[in-house]
């Protein structure tokens, strides 16, 4: 989109697609069912996608493990879930992750644009929240894996029990 912008300025478009007060999940939806249908995939993967940061203001922005660079780094971390097959991965669903320091920090939260009422939450707790809602979109997972963190994080009443997807762990 942004090199179609006649005078090359991406600016606005990037403020129009982070302040819009538009609802993304109908086209998110859309996306994931998109997808889904092109690529057949034969996993969906659970994963954590970080994003360098220079300062702490970008929501969610703290030091903690960032898989782009390979170690602690200011960051940001979304948990995302990918359709995967051997040729091709496309992410389905994705949700930044708060870390503790920030959802005790109410007014960084909203000078930073962070929805009102927006807590911390473990990152296998959105990830089955986004297999919830994957599911909620009529979206039938082949099978879901995810890195070892995810599998060692819940309870011992685990809530992975959900019969609507299967779960394997590498």
């Amino acid at each position: 989109m942004a090199e179609r912008l006649p005078d090359g300025n991406t600016q606005p478009l990037r403020q129009f697609v982070n302040q819009s007060p538009w609802d993304p999940l109908p086209v998110r939806r859309r996306i994931a069912q998109r997808l889904s249908e092109a690529i057949a995939p034969e996993v969906w993967v659970i994963d954590d996608v970080s994003f360098p940061k220079c300062g702490h203001a970008s929501a969610g922005a703290a030091r903690q493990y960032c898989g782009a660079v390979g170690k602690r780094a200011n960051c940001q971390v979304a948990v995302s879930i990918h359709a995967a097959t051997d040729t091709a991965s496309c992410p389905l669903q994705w949700q930044l992750y708060l870390p503790r320091e920030w959802a005790d920090e109410p007014e960084r939260c909203r000078k930073a644009g962070v929805p009102e009422g927006a807590t911390h939450q473990e990152k296998w707790r959105l990830a089955l929240g986004l297999l919830d809602t994957l599911t909620d979109w009529q979206l039938k997972a082949p099978v879901v894996v995810a890195d070892a963190g995810y599998g060692v994080s819940a309870p011992s009443a685990s809530p992975l029990r959900n019969e609507a997807w299967p779960m394997c762990w590498h």
